[in-house]
């Protein structure tokens, strides 16, 4: 159907229910004249006479009244649906997906967000573990988490955590009877735990800075994992050295059960940071999500603006 003969057929079901050319053509903000000449244009597609015209009123012949009562319905079911459609722009509701790494789902995004839930049990969460830097719009998530220095440009982004930092640690049995390592390259003499990265399917190379030097070294050994708690797990289990996030081996460096090395030249990141493409696209349960999430306070160094 065009447009035409739709515009037609509600200002047909205005004039029938108001009876009157005059109060119909004010509500549809058009002139008397032209309504009169859409109802007559009207008439001549369909060849039958849909209403009849007095000096005083407007009444319906007995098919224009069939069609009234067929028609009058549906626009109102449409009305009702678009009003009912409205309210739902406030109302939080839907799917949000978000890519993080295993660590910051278990330790950042699930402790607030449950809570989130059972807030609004309308919101659905779809959490996808992956060590890949994904382009969160090709593969349709609304948002993803990396450390500050990793969000790419153009992105806004909402610092979730306080900054990071990683640990070389191995277990004592591991270290009995071999040198501890004083450099990073001194890991090369050394079985570490590789962890590999879905992008390009390389390997991750260790990353270390020392007195404003950067320094990066590939490691070797007999165990690759894509799971940071799993690198945990073969270093506990004496398997060589895991280079992991301090906070998931701290009570085991506590216990004893883990040893860490290279503390001086371990670098401190700007922890981690949610991003997504545009505030003018984020649905209302997106914005719910970013708020729960967000760092109170705004340390220092926050970044809650589109990166550059």
């Amino acid at each position: 159907m065009s447009r035409e003969n739709l515009n037609d057929l509600v200002a047909f079901v205005t004039v029938a229910r108001e009876h009157s050319f005059t109060r119909a053509a004010a509500l549809l903000g058009v002139s008397q004249s032209a309504l009169s000449h859409s109802m007559r244009s009207l008439e001549s597609r369909l060849g039958l006479r849909l209403l009849t015209r007095t000096t005083r009123s407007v009444s319906t012949t007995d098919v224009g009244q069939r069609l009234f009562e067929s028609l009058a319905p549906r626009f109102e079911a449409i009305r009702e649906d678009l009003v009912a459609i409205s309210d739902l722009r406030d109302k939080p509701m839907g799917t949000v997906r978000i890519t993080a790494t295993d660590y910051a789902i278990k330790y950042i995004l699930w402790p607030k967000l449950k809570t989130l839930l059972h807030r609004y049990p309308d919101i659905n969460l779809e959490l996808v573990n992956e060590y890949a830097l994904s382009d969160i719009a090709a593969q349709r998530f609304d948002a993803g988490v990396r450390l500050g220095e990793q969000v790419a440009n153009g992105m806004v982004s909402v610092r979730i955590s306080p900054d990071v930092r990683f640990a070389v640690v191995g277990s004592p049995g591991y270290f009995a009877g071999r040198t501890i390592p004083n450099t990073p390259q001194d890991l090369v003499h050394h079985r570490c735990i590789n962890l590999r990265l879905a992008t390009h399917g390389g390997l991750y190379a260790w990353e270390f800075a020392h007195q404003g030097q950067e320094i990066s070294v590939r490691v070797e050994g007999q165990v690759v994992f894509n799971d940071a708690f799993q690198l945990t797990e073969a270093a506990l289990d004496g398997f060589g050295l895991a280079y992991v996030p301090e906070a998931l081996v701290e009570e085991h460096i506590v216990s004893g059960r883990l040893q860490r090395v290279l503390l001086d030249y371990c670098p401190v990141w700007s922890g981690h940071h949610l991003y997504y493409p545009s505030r003018q696209q984020s649905s209302r349960a997106l914005s719910l999500v970013v708020d729960a999430l967000r760092v109170q306070g705004k340390p220092a160094g926050m970044n809650d603006t589109p990166a550059s």
